[in-house]
């Protein structure tokens, strides 16, 4: 009797594991149409506002409210593209053109000039360049390899956003759509918890992506404000490119901003470095601390106070520990997960003590 109920056991085991590994290999096959859909979930976060003011301000019908807001992101996305298409276009035309042994010598002298300016011996860095061959030996194979690479992912990328807009329309359209579907997985006894804690996720996450194209149209302005002033060539687009970067928390403003002086500088590619190239670069690298200082002290606090409900340094603890633990991207979904958790244990674990401190204003 007692090796029959083991053997039961060891089956059921076995059963369970077989069962979560079966499960885990299907994810993993799917897992585009797992990004698809959670890349869709967040457009309709992103939209759910518009909808609804176009719904309750102006009287919309649903459809007609839905079809709009996804025809204004639509929009948006193409106005992207359209700014960045020019400064491709420049640059495969730059690059058709590329003469070798110019933009080494551009490189030579600019390295010599900045050497001559910080008065050190510059005649034996020039020397050292020459002897080095360091753009003789460059594989420039690169650049048609990573282009094959481009045109090769453009189907893909096509495919995925079609797909995306598909399933954002049918989100926004039935805002429900998704809730049902995860009601369909909730025992009877829990379906209250769990739809309070999904339309309080929604809310919260809806106002907090909003935020963040605040925060990203903040910056944007004021990156392109000042690059205008002075004289940068393409500055609406590399104030973008370095505006979206930062969405990547506390990597991304040192990233956009090493971006950013580098494409001033090579702007600049040539000139004096004394009177041109120096004083452009000190220029930039007061407009990127302008707009760090508005950032850091204005659109993050206001973000995260009035959206997720959380103090700064426990957002700044929870983005460290994601980062250390999942890379880049966890820095990126942190803070949604995060609010998410916090909600989900408010739900069905409010007598906590712990939560209770966390989850304080939610």
């Amino acid at each position: 009797m007692n090796s029959r109920i083991i053997a039961n056991g060891i089956l059921k085991a076995v059963g369970v594991i077989v069962g979560i590994a079966l499960i885990l290999f299907f994810l993993y096959k799917i897992q585009s149409v797992i990004i698809y859909i959670l890349i869709a979930g967040v457009i309709s976060l992103i939209g759910r506002p518009i909808v609804m003011f176009l719904r309750k301000r102006l009287k919309f019908n649903n459809t007609i409210a839905v079809v709009a807001t996804m025809l204004f992101l639509v929009g948006i996305f193409a106005g992207i593209v359209s700014l960045l298409i020019p400064l491709l276009v420049e640059q495969g035309h730059n690059l058709s053109l590329l003469d070798i042994d110019q933009l080494r010598g551009n490189i030579e002298s600019l390295y010599t000039e900045s050497i001559s300016y910080l008065e050190l011996n510059h005649i034996d860095a020039e020397e050292a360049i020459k002897e080095s061959k360091i753009l003789s030996n460059m594989d420039y194979s690169i650049i048609p390899n990573f282009l094959n690479s481009f045109v090769s992912g453009l189907g893909s990328f096509s495919i995925g956003l079609m797909s995306v807009l598909f399933i954002a329309f049918f989100f926004l359209k039935d805002s429900s759509l998704l809730k049902k579907g995860i009601m369909t997985f909730v025992p009877i006894d829990k379906e209250m918890n769990t739809n309070r804690s999904m339309s309080k996720i929604s809310d919260l996450l809806s106002r907090y992506f909003v935020g963040l194209f605040l925060q990203i149209f903040i910056l944007f302005v004021i990156y392109t404000i000042g690059l205008l002033i002075i004289g940068v060539k393409n500055a609406v687009v590399i104030a973008f490119l370095c505006a979206l970067i930062n969405l990547i928390p506390y990597l991304g403003p040192l990233i956009g901003g090493v971006l950013m002086l580098f494409l001033v500088m090579t702007n600049n590619l040539g000139e004096s470095f004394n009177d041109i190239v120096l004083p452009n670069l000190m220029y930039t690298f007061i407009v990127i601390g302008v707009a760090q200082l508005v950032d850091n002290f204005f659109s993050q606090p206001f973000i995260f106070s009035k959206s997720v409900k959380s103090h700064p340094l426990e957002i700044f603890l929870i983005i460290i520990i994601a980062g250390l633990i999942f890379g880049v991207v966890g820095m990126i979904v942190a803070v949604p997960v995060y609010t998410a958790i916090k909600v989900v244990l408010k739900e069905f674990l409010a007598d906590n003590k712990l939560v209770k401190k966390l989850t304080k204003g939610i």
